[in-house]
């Protein structure tokens, strides 16, 4: 029998920084020095984008419509591209973005259980969010953590060797972490 093991990796997680119920775009010079830094480069829709994202954890519309302006690339264009690659979002994930891994390892020995559990646990599905933006789940191709297998990060910290019963417990750790990030938000507020 095998039991939870929680590892903390350096997976990068694009993670919004800001979460509010209206969308919030990128300031229009940010958007100008992404255009820029792309622009001239054949090809380099997909680095601008992944670009944007990196900032606010996901593609606003207002955003995508001022970078498709600053690169001369049609909306239509951008969203060619943001809805084909399953990495995109257009809505801005929950607080606690959790990737099950679904690579080659993680899938024989269960992660589809997992996954489903995790479906279960939160009531939503593979690439939704919980209606209060707590929660994000979504399946990825590897989190490098092979020997961990079958295994969950939130947010970059890793929770390996688990099984569809330990759905609970990824969320019980995420809520037990809580309230040391709640601290961490309370000191940002104060200074």
């Amino acid at each position: 029998m095998s039991t939870p093991i929680e590892v903390t990796t350096t997976v990068k997680v694009a993670v919004p920084k800001v979460a509010a119920a209206k969308a919030p775009a990128a300031p229009k010079d940010e958007i100008t020095l992404i255009a820029n830094k792309w622009k001239k480069k054949r090809g380099s829709l997909i680095m601008a984008l992944h670009d944007l994202q990196g900032r606010l954890g996901f593609v606003p519309r207002e955003s995508a419509m001022k970078l498709g302006r600053a690169m001369d690339v049609p909306l239509a264009r951008i969203y060619e591209v943001v809805t084909f690659y399953n990495y995109f979002k257009t809505e801005a994930p929950g607080k606690y973005i959790i990737s099950v891994c679904t690579g080659t390892a993680c899938h024989i020995k269960g992660s589809k259980d997992l996954l489903a559990g995790l479906e279960k646990e939160l009531k939503i599905h593979e690439g939704e969010s919980t209606l209060d933006k707590e929660y994000h789940l979504q399946g990825v191709r590897c989190l490098g953590c092979c020997g961990l297998a079958p295994l969950a990060s939130v947010n970059g910290k890793v929770y390996g060797k688990l099984n569809t019963m330990d759905a609970c417990y990824v969320i019980e750790r995420i809520q037990q972490d809580r309230p040391m990030v709640a601290a961490q938000e309370e000191e940002a507020v104060a200074e």
